[in-house]
């Protein structure tokens, strides 16, 4: 039986990284939801402050705001390395296979970390999940780099 997915049959990399940046944009795009009146276009950076005065929210809601921001920031941060990863693999030329199914690994890392962050961290016992979330993602990234060299040697 043939696989759902041919992994080798063209290289889609490229593609992850418009995505990768999209996902940064998704926690961003809820926590403005969920602020509401309180986001101001002019000052978006005061957003959590105008939230925090606002008494119609409760702390369970600035607190979600709060993480959201939190992911969407950590998406941002981590971006520049990744879609330097994707970059150095592809001029090393990594196979089309490995390189397709790293980085669609890491951009399902990032749909995961982005829902155990906003959604997930309300429970105290789900909060150790993130960071090994995050550690993969990262793992995922330096691996790229790694068949990169090792494709280089």
């Amino acid at each position: 039986m043939a696989a759902l997915l041919d992994f080798n049959s063209a290289n889609w990399s490229y593609y992850t990284i418009p995505a990768a940046f999209l996902l940064c944009m998704v926690p961003h795009a809820y926590g403005i939801g969920l602020a509401g009146k309180n986001y101001d276009l002019g000052n978006p950076r005061k957003t959590e402050e105008h939230c925090a005065k606002d008494t119609t929210l409760n702390k369970a809601t600035l607190r979600r705001i709060s993480r959201a921001k939190a992911a969407a920031a950590n998406g941002f941060e981590t971006i520049g390395l990744y879609a330097a990863a994707v970059v150095a693999a592809n001029a090393a030329r990594v196979p089309a296979g490995r390189l397709n199914k790293l980085t669609l690994a890491y951009v399902l890392s990032r749909v995961v970390y982005n829902y155990v962050y906003v959604a997930l961290q309300d429970n105290a016992r789900m909060a150790s999940v993130r960071p090994f979330v995050w550690m993969a993602g990262i793992g995922i990234i330096m691996t790229l780099f790694v068949s990169a060299g090792k494709a280089l040697n």
